[in-house]
């Protein structure tokens, strides 16, 4: 059981990542199109360039749809994994100790989420893992069967 487990592990991980890109550039979109009923339920956005509600939804969308594709995942996963955790700390902490008080299960889960995104990488269906797979291979070719350029 535990072999079947472990093989199917890249898989688990790209649809996690999908699904946690997915919901969190959502959460962009919804800051800065006002989609899904926008910041106040009525299509309201953040006003440009306000701190840090502006920054915090560019760093969603755009961290999210990377993460999303697995482009980049590593990266864009600790930026919005840095980006939750100041949420978390500077606007939902202070008003109580727990989460499920201070209304920042949100922000909590979306930093460990992307956390653990930093440590596993992309698993399967992502990009990062289609262009190691063509590195790896040119790299492998030998030099014989490479094709000069002409100029």
């Amino acid at each position: 059981m535990t072999g079947r487990l472990n093989s199917a592990q890249p898989y688990a991980i790209g649809l996690f990542r999908i699904v946690i890109g997915l919901l969190f550039a959502c959460h962009g979109a919804m800051s800065l199109f006002g989609a899904f009923g926008g910041v106040d339920g009525n299509g309201a956005t953040a006003e440009t360039g306000a701190w840090p509600n502006w920054y915090a939804a560019a760093i969603e969308l755009v961290g999210g749809t990377l993460v999303l594709l697995g482009l980049g995942t590593r990266a864009a996963a600790f930026i919005a994994s840095g980006a939750m955790a100041y949420a978390y700390f500077k606007v939902h902490q202070p008003q109580a100790l727990w989460p499920i008080e201070n209304k920042g299960e949100g922000a909590a889960m979306y930093c460990w989420s992307m956390f653990l995104l930093v440590f596993t990488g992309s698993g399967a269906f992502g990009l990062d893992r289609l262009f190691a797979n063509r590195s790896a291979a040119s790299a492998k070719k030998p030099a014989s069967d490479q094709t000069p350029v002409a100029a």
